[in-house]
């Protein structure tokens, strides 16, 4: 016999109608993923208002008098549980967002997903014509909304910490500011020092026809632990990876055949892919079927890009097999050389391009700009001219033109201020994490030159991937490394390889 739903255990209930709201975001990443991959670009303000109404239904059930009343209902159960419980986990999580979407009008919610459809594809037809003066007005309407969003919320000591708590639960903007600060001592500096040292571009110039990376991708990717009946790799001017639902992940990459950094960007997508592949699958349609915070998920993207990808050990398994696809740009170009080139240090303008030294003054130029934005000591129509002088300050290059500056990510266009910082707080918890993980698995460097990398995967799967979002993310770096956030092994790390 079946129980009417009132009848249903409370935490049945819950489940249930967390799963309508799974359900809704796995279509509305459906439809973003298309909007970025395959939709004709006239299509935008129809997909906009779509996605706005999915948005619009799914924090209508999430703010619902029957949740409200179910986590009235489990808070003593929540108590009882603990937070070791999944279905105590599941509880805590889901009060939280219930506590901050309720605070968020349901119009402005759908708003705010509206505008940034229609932002993004505006943001594509600026960069292609390296044309910031078009983009203005929706940045200008971004900057609103987000101030409106922050006003929903009790004051903090900094407004930016409403944003960041949306991707990272509990960092504030003055640790990341400690953070952000004690890495920029030395990144400085050092990128003043090492700045081209064992550069040779020439080595690294090509041409590199794309159906020859494509095949290295797939080959890199096969061996890293893609799996073909559930992932899926296209090609998007500007990489991400999305997994709307259980068995479904999603990797896009960008490939010229004046470089091989798709190879990279492609390991990097990877490092979020096998993250949501990782969870444990039977969180499925709950909170819990995710990574637990951005910050972590960028800690195992930059994981799989650098401390794997760009390892020597790595190049002793792959390279051969790259000069055999590449046999007239590489042929006569050693393994050493080609590691060497792969990892200099070369100041440059583009974020998803830069090494592991300039990339923090990347996020970290970044950060400080979205600060004085969201307070208005920065005029929107002067940040071009304040961009490139940071970038001179920071990196010693001038930039050209908007497309390869401040246009050159869409993180502004789809309203997510405040996601930047936990790139590199991401850095520095991947070393943490990778120390520990060296400490169990011996000489990962041999494993990977014999193409073998389930060891690593598998740790990182029990140890980080498989809990989701049951802990927050300081209390999982804690678990894993019993270390709080720490940059000095990042930066240990940073002057050990570079300095």
């Amino acid at each position: 016999m079946t129980l009417a739903v009132g009848m249903r255990p409370p935490l049945d209930r819950l489940r249930a109608l967390l799963a309508n709201v799974a359900d809704l975001a796995h279509a509305q990443q459906v439809l973003e993923w298309d909007s970025r991959v395959s939709m004709p670009r006239r299509g935008a303000r129809a997909r906009a208002d779509a996605s706005a109404t999915l948005t619009r239904l799914g924090h209508d059930l999430l703010v619902s008098d029957e949740m409200a009343e179910l986590l009235e209902e489990l808070a003593p159960v929540e108590e009882q549980l603990g937070r070791d419980s999944v279905d105590g986990a599941l509880i805590r999580l889901t009060r939280r967002g219930w506590e901050r979407e309720r605070r968020v009008p349901g119009d402005l919610a759908a708003e705010m997903t509206r505008v940034s459809n229609i932002a993004v594809a505006a943001w594509d037809e600026a960069k292609a014509a390296s044309d910031f003066h078009s983009f203005v007005p929706h940045l200008e309407r971004q900057l609103e909304l987000k101030r409106e969003y922050i006003a929903c919320f009790p004051a903090t000591d900094e407004p930016y910490d409403v944003l960041l708590d949306d991707y990272e639960e509990g960092m504030t903007t003055s640790r990341v500011t400690e953070v952000f600060d004690t890495l920029k001592r030395t990144l400085v500096p050092l990128v003043a020092e090492v700045g081209g040292r064992g550069r040779d571009d020439a080595l690294l110039a090509g041409p590199f026809a794309i159906e020859g990376q494509k095949r290295a991708c797939a080959k890199i990717l096969d061996a890293l632990g893609f799996a073909a009946d559930g992932w899926r790799l296209d090609e998007t001017p500007h990489p991400f990876a999305t997994n709307p639902g259980l068995g479904d992940v999603r990797l896009t990459t960008a490939f010229s055949e004046q470089d091989l950094h798709s190879l990279f960007s492609t390991m990097h997508e990877f490092g979020h892919g096998v993250y949501e592949w990782g969870v444990d699958p039977a969180f499925a349609r709950t909170p819990l079927h995710r990574g637990t915070s951005s910050a972590v998920h960028e800690s195992q993207s930059r994981t799989w890009e650098n401390l794997v990808g760009r390892s020597p050990g790595f190049w002793r398994w792959f390279y051969p097999q790259l000069q055999s696809i590449f046999p007239d740009a590489l042929g006569d170009v050693g393994e050493d050389a080609f590691v060497s080139a792969i990892n200099a240090v070369r100041p440059g303008l583009i974020r998803i391009d830069a090494d592991e030294v300039t990339y923090g003054l990347h996020i970290i130029l970044r950060f400080e700009i979205e600060q004085e934005l969201l307070a208005g000591t920065l005029a929107i129509r002067d940040l071009p001219e304040v961009w490139n002088a940071r970038v001179h300050d920071y990196l010693g290059v001038d930039v050209p033109d908007d497309a390869h500056g401040v246009l050159q990510d869409m993180h502004w266009a789809i309203g997510l201020v405040g996601y930047f910082p936990t790139y590199q707080l991401g850095n520095v918890m991947s070393v943490q994490i990778w120390r520990r993980a060296q400490d169990e698995l011996g000489d990962l460097e041999e494993q990977f030159a014999r193409g073998d990398f389930a060891p690593l995967r598998e740790w990182l799967r029990e140890h980080v991937y498989q809990s989701g979002s049951m802990y927050p993310p300081r209390e999982l770096l804690l678990r894993v490394t019993g270390s709080d956030l720490d940059p000095q092994p990042y930066l240990d790390y940073l002057t050990t390889k570079f300095g």
